[in-house]
């Protein structure tokens, strides 16, 4: 288990009302997984996970409670990433993490449908 970064609960409020904790964490089964479904993004663009955890420019609706989509360009680079997050709250067991679920580089057209067809919790803009 790694920590890669805080949330600012400020920007995360629209997926849940009460936070545990601000710490985000990725475990080694989900990097694995990572790496078997999407080749190539972790070794490549890990190193964009805290930017996109910071300072997010989407947050979309995920299918599963307490969990979200985070959407982020890194403008200088010209990449897009989509990151799963799901957030630890009072309820959950007490060895759940804020944590990342998956996470994976995408184009313009996913990033534009996206946009398009789900329900956006939060914007930067």
């Amino acid at each position: 288990m790694y920590t890669v970064g805080k949330i600012d609960k400020n920007i995360y409020k629209c997926i849940v009302d009460e936070f545990v904790t601000d710490e985000v964490i990725i475990t080694d089964e989900r990097i694995q997984h990572i790496k078997d479904r999407h080749p190539n993004d972790y070794e490549r663009f890990c190193l964009y996970i805290p930017q996109i955890i910071a300072d997010p420019d989407y947050i979309i609706e995920a299918n599963k409670p307490n969990t979200a989509i985070l959407m982020k360009e890194v403008v200088e680079n010209n990449e897009k990433f989509k990151l799963v997050l799901r957030i630890k709250v009072k309820n959950d067991p007490v060895e759940y993490k804020n944590s990342i679920m998956t996470f994976w580089h995408i184009g313009d057209k996913t990033w534009r449908k996206s946009l398009k067809n789900k329900n956006i919790l939060y914007s930067r803009e």
